[in-house]
């Protein structure tokens, strides 16, 4: 009589976030219209604002003297704000639904996945999101003339970065989140910070105490990084910037994959 004998085939320990990211492509792949409409919003708010209202502005001067249309002014901080967009949308309402409806967190920490995996793929998920519309965004800028600096070069790298920072920071808030009607203050955090985080006007306007105030707030590091990355006017305190960025990105990584844990690993 034959015997049956079962192998046990051992299993990695640690997955990693490769696995999520694997999984969203795969969803957003039958999705890809709406994948899509994330890049048409910031391309539309250029050639309505950045174009049809320079007509009416003129060039501007910036603190150092440099003359650009309003256009170029305007193009690098939708730039910003269109990755500050997109990492909000997919670390928030997406994650707040498969977390509190969908239970999908709980069904991977059944497996080897750990709540540090689940946080690294869902932000390298809305990094990986954020650079293709960031990518086109900047040939959209090419191709329309507003690019007046080699240094233009790096800003996809630092529009991937304010990602970072937003995706992790949204992450971290959403496991807070205890309703649909909370994410009210989402909006309220980043509406004004895409209005007057010098967006459509230089950051001198502002008096003293309220362009300090600007100046603290996170969009402002993206808008001022992307805005001397394309204009060419580099300086050492754009180290500030990208270093206040990154801080951000990963305190708020490591606080979303602490709270995953308590939230699910009851």
């Amino acid at each position: 009589m034959a015997t049956l004998t079962a192998r046990v085939v051992p299993v990695p320990m640690r997955l990693g976030g490769r696995h999520i990211i694997e999984r969203n492509f795969l969803l957003y792949k039958r999705s890809w219209v709406v994948f899509l409409s994330g890049f048409t919003e910031p391309v539309f708010y250029l050639l309505s604002i950045g174009i049809g209202v320079a007509q009416l502005v003129g060039d501007f001067t910036l603190a150092d003297g440099t003359t650009i249309g309003y256009a170029a002014f305007v193009a690098p901080a939708m730039l910003a704000s269109s990755a500050m967009n997109g990492a909000i949308f997919d670390s928030t309402y997406n994650i707040f639904f498969r977390m509190k409806y969908a239970k999908l967190y709980d069904s991977m920490l059944a497996t080897p996945l750990r709540p540090w995996d689940i946080a690294t793929g869902e932000v390298t998920w809305a990094l990986l999101r954020g650079a293709c519309y960031s990518a086109m965004f900047v040939l959209v800028m090419l191709v329309l003339g507003l690019v007046t600096s080699w240094w233009a070069v790096v800003a996809l790298p630092a529009s991937i970065l304010i990602g970072f920072a937003f995706a992790g920071a949204g992450m971290a808030l959403t496991t807070f989140m205890r309703s649909w009607q909370d994410f009210e203050f989402v909006q309220l955090a980043t509406i004004p910070m895409f209005l007057f985080s010098a967006t459509f006007y230089p950051i001198e306007t502002y008096p003293g105490a309220i362009r300090w105030l600007v100046e603290i707030t996170p969009l402002y590091q993206g808008v001022h990084l992307e805005r001397a990355l394309t204009t060419g006017t580099v300086s050492w305190s754009l180290l500030i910037n990208a270093a206040y960025l990154t801080a951000m990105g990963a305190t708020g990584m490591y606080i979303a994959s602490r709270r995953l844990g308590k939230l699910l690993l009851k």
